[in-house]
């Protein structure tokens, strides 16, 4: 199962909700990305490709330290979109993505799931909400973690990156031709987690 969509559209707790309900492993895709611009190296493309990253109990670790907390800050969230803009990066992503595909199956989440990395996937969803919503959504998420965030500011940097993550040259944020899209804004989690369970069993996804 593939699921993609705008930052701040639902996709990260829609995606663990769905793979915990179907029994599939999950993918937070952008946490690599964020995990290559945590680094903060010179050369990118070589830090995607030699990472130590393991992903346990909920955890992401890099070179062994626990950094689950620090990818969510917001200016690595902004730097990670920069270096998604590197063929070179997405490339070397590209492989360790596709190796989390694994029995008994995998939801994987993104911007390209389904128009690149599993071009394959048998359900391709594409979320969305205004960009009002979103910014909301994003603030609330800073705010319960006790971290300072400026709606305002918020809301100026989703537009910004929408923009980058549309207009890049290489897999722009875009739903594939065969995606169902679901706009979430007026929906709650329950709500969007059902829409698509009931698309799973349309197609017999999931082992429960």
């Amino acid at each position: 199962v593939a699921i993609d969509g705008p930052s701040a559209s639902g996709k990260g707790a829609v995606a663990v909700r769905v793979s915990q309900a179907l029994g599939f492993h999950c993918l937070d895709s952008g946490a690599l990305y964020r995990l290559v611009a945590l680094a903060g190296s010179d050369t990118p493309e070589r830090t995607a490709e030699t990472m130590q990253v393991e992903f346990l109990d909920g955890r992401i670790f890099l070179s062994q330290q626990d950094v689950t907390d620090a990818l969510r800050d917001e200016a690595v969230a902004t730097r990670a979109s920069d270096v998604a803009r590197r063929p070179g990066v997405r490339t070397a992503l590209l492989q360790r993505q596709r190796a989390f595909r694994k029995p008994p199956g995998l939801v994987a989440e993104g911007r390209d799931m389904g128009t690149v990395v599993f071009p394959d996937a048998e359900l391709k969803v594409f979320l969305t909400a205004t960009p009002a919503v979103r910014a909301q959504r994003r603030y609330k998420q800073l705010k319960d973690k006790g971290i300072d965030a400026n709606l305002h500011a918020l809301s100026r940097d989703l537009e910004q990156r929408d923009a980058r993550d549309a207009a890049r040259a290489v897999a722009p944020l875009a739903p594939a031709p065969d995606a169902l899209q679901l706009d979430t804004s007026e929906r709650s989690l329950d709500e969007v987690v059902g829409v698509i369970l009931g698309w799973c069993r349309e197609r017999k996804l999931g082992g429960r």
